[in-house]
């Protein structure tokens, strides 16, 4: 029997789902209710590339070797260290007549689900990508299950922009999600005080859609936090934020005077996008009492962050951005669009790249 959310493909250990596999059936038979893609090019979560090029010591030769060797082992790209994976762009080469996604032969398609749960056969050896760059051109195939999420590329963007933004696309939707519902409880309350966000990474993807999306969603003051000057200078240049602070994450006294030395208080929302361990305390330490840090990077230990949060005696609700929101794939090409910030720190990393 095939099971809508892939229990079918699971190899070892029985009895888990796809993500909590060690290893999948990546082959290339579909069943009725599966999409068959061929690949283009994966995304790596930051998070992940970032441990493998520290890892290896920026050598991008045992970069690729390591991509490779997880992939044939595990039948996905999961890195075993950090858990995560990233997403991928490929064409539509077979679609089961019962599978629900509504994808065509032909289509081209970004995956909007982990490639930690993907099945995944890579066959060209990596032999375009240099392991130096978050994008892997790669031949090869995967597979979506039924309960996958994917988004026709659009024709008007760049497949590898579009592949850069679908990658954090939830992130600037549930920032918009949770800022619009900040202000609309002032509103109810009859306290139409304005709502203050702070992003941290601010001038990276989900940083600098998610700085887009909280103005857009009603934030009154936005502080974009950044570790270094060439990024401040970047970031300002984009005017996604009202103010633009240097600061270090994972120093949780200096990141809290920064945001409230920018907001002249601390934060009622603080959107974490950077993909270093350590900055938990900082955030939970930058946001005022009653507000609301999201977690998007996978470098996040939740239970630091829990734990700090009762050492500080934090009244603080903390979300984990889960990378599905309804409509996230949409709000987010949105903001690439009619953002010209928003797009131009894309393309000059892309171009960095």
């Amino acid at each position: 029997m095939t099971s809508p959310v892939g229990l079918h493909r699971v190899v070892e250990p029985a009895g888990v789902l796809p993500q909590a596999a060690w290893r999948l059936d990546a082959s290339a038979r579909i069943a009725p209710n599966e999409v068959r893609i061929r690949v283009e090019r994966l995304n790596l979560d930051a998070a992940s590339f970032r441990q493998l090029w520290q890892k290896h010591g920026g050598d991008g030769g045992k970069v690729r070797a390591e991509v490779l060797e997880i992939v044939a082992t595990r039948g996905k790209m999961q890195n075993p260290v950090t858990g995560s994976g990233g997403m991928l762009i490929g064409t539509v080469e077979e679609a089961g007549r019962r599978s629900p996604l509504g994808l065509r032969v032909g289509d081209r398609v970004a995956t909007l689900v982990s490639l930690t749960l993907t099945p995944l056969t890579i066959t060209d050896g990596l032999a375009r990508w240099d392991g130096r760059s978050e994008q892997v051109p790669c031949d090869g195939w995967a597979i979506l299950f039924a309960r996958s999420i994917a988004a026709v590329l659009p024709a008007d963007l760049h497949p590898e922009l579009s592949l850069a933004v679908l990658d954090v696309c939830g992130a600037p939707a549930l920032t918009a999600r949770v800022v619009a519902d900040q202000v609309a409880r002032r509103e109810r309350a009859g306290d139409p005080g304005p709502v203050s966000v702070a992003v941290i990474g601010g001038a990276g993807k989900s940083g600098s859609l998610s700085l887009a999306a909280a103005r857009r969603a009603g934030a009154a003051r936005t502080v974009g936090v950044v570790p270094v000057v060439a990024e401040r200078d970047a970031l300002t240049a984009a005017g996604l934020a009202d103010v633009v602070a240097l600061a270090d994450a994972r120093d949780p006294v200096g990141l809290s005077t920064a945001v409230t030395s920018a907001l002249g208080a601390p934060a009622d929302v603080t959107v974490v996008c950077v993909d270093v361990p350590g900055c938990e305390h900082g955030a939970v330490l930058a946001t005022a009492d009653g507000g609301t840090v999201i977690f998007f990077s996978m470098a996040t230990s939740f239970a630091a962050a829990a734990l700090g949060a009762e050492g500080l005696a934090a009244d603080v609700t903390m979300l984990v951005g889960n990378g599905y929101v309804p409509g996230h794939a949409e709000l987010a090409l949105g903001l690439l669009r009619s953002e010209p910030g928003v797009r131009g720190l894309f393309e000059a990393r892309l171009a960095a790249d």
